[in-house]
């Protein structure tokens, strides 16, 4: 007997739910109730494109030239970027809103290959590295003559770094009113640097102007050298300004990040902040000597101990100079112990001879 009555006429239709079947019914494949993430991203091939003026915690300043003119648009990255890093110097693609007006955030979602990477660690033995500037052109080492003293090694550094990023190294001098660089720059008389000296009262701004005219600059140096100061004369920007500590010799960090600005006459100098240590964990030594081969002053006619030989070749020992032998080491003079001291030690005396028998030990001093 069946439940349903067919005798009252009643249809699937008339019922609430009658016009519904199992393949009415919405399988969610997914436990979580939500669309599954595609893999396809978009190419971003006609973003617009831009350059990133400056970083300070997790939002770029980035300049966009359009056809209205340049502008500043505030974004971050992107989340598909991952862990790639983007620094002051960085050609970048963005996404978003780009207009530039206040409260519009864009995003940054491609950056584009690097011609220059500018590069510090921790220490030597640091192999994390930190990127400080990206595709620059040359690097402007801020070093003042006196008061805070100049670090020949920190120079070094710089310079070292400079040729593994293969930019070409300016080294300025501040601060020459109050002391003579002469000394210190001998030593880099070897290489073929452009130097520039500047005093308070008198900064040699065409000097500069012609260095630095149509190139990307990024000046280093550690506090209180002048950078700052220097970089505001120059772009007439209104960047902080410390002083140097007068019981410690130290300047007092004034610049907290990276940031480029336009150089009155033309290009760019990007102001880094001062550091106190510069590590190279992360230097190539084939880039170091490929650029020390072209700056490095050729030397002619240097002063030898002793005139070349005919057939000489590099390694050659000179004359007189023969490596000794094992006999010949045997028969030199060598230490032996010398007699006993009042106290019942025995004291080293130069002699010739066979060693004299092995003492007994534990002394008796012990």
């Amino acid at each position: 007997m069946s439940w349903w009555d067919e005798t009252d006429g009643g249809t699937d239709e008339d019922e609430p739910y009658g016009q519904y079947d199992e393949s009415s019914v919405r399988v969610r494949p997914n436990p979580k109730g939500n669309r599954p993430r595609t893999k396809t991203r978009p190419s971003y091939d006609d973003a617009p494109t831009g350059w990133v003026t400056n970083v300070d915690r997790g939002r770029f300043g980035v300049l966009v030239t359009s056809e209205d003119g340049e502008h500043v648009v505030t974004a971050t990255k992107a989340r598909e970027l991952g862990r790639k890093s983007v620094v002051t110097g960085d050609h970048v693609s963005l996404a978003g809103d780009v207009s530039g007006d206040e409260g519009s955030l864009a995003r940054i979602v491609r950056v584009a290959e690097r011609t220059s990477l500018l590069r510090r660690s921790a220490d030597d033995s640091d192999e994390v590295e930190r990127v400080i500037v990206a595709n620059a052109d040359q690097m402007l080492i801020v070093v003042a003559a006196a008061d805070p003293e100049p670090r020949t090694r920190l120079i070094d550094r710089y310079l070292v770094a400079a040729f593994d990023a293969g930019l070409d190294p300016i080294l300025c001098i501040t601060k020459t009113d109050l002391a003579d660089p002469t000394s210190f720059l001998a030593h880099f008389a070897c290489l073929d640097l452009r130097i520039v000296t500047s005093r308070a009262d008198d900064v040699p701004f065409e000097a500069l102007h012609e260095l630095l005219d149509g190139k990307v600059t990024v000046t280093v140096g550690h506090s209180g050298v002048g950078k700052s100061t220097l970089v505001n004369a120059l772009t007439g920007s209104t960047r902080a300004i410390g002083v140097v500590n007068s019981v410690t010799g130290r300047g007092r960090h004034t610049s907290s990040s990276s940031i480029a600005l336009r150089v009155r006459d033309g290009g760019w100098i990007i102001d880094t902040p001062g550091v106190r240590s510069f590590g190279l964990g992360h230097v190539q030594p084939e880039n170091v000597f490929r650029a020390f081969a072209s700056h490095a002053v050729t030397v002619q006619d240097s002063p030898r101990r002793h005139p070349a030989r005919p057939g000489a070749r590099l390694g050659d020992r000179r004359p007189g100079t023969e490596r000794r032998t094992r006999d010949d080491r045997r028969r030199a003079p060598r230490l032996v112990p010398g007699p006993a001291d009042g106290h019942g030690r025995r004291g080293p005396r130069h002699g010739v001879g066979p060693a004299p028998a092995p003492l007994d030990f534990p002394p008796r001093w012990a």
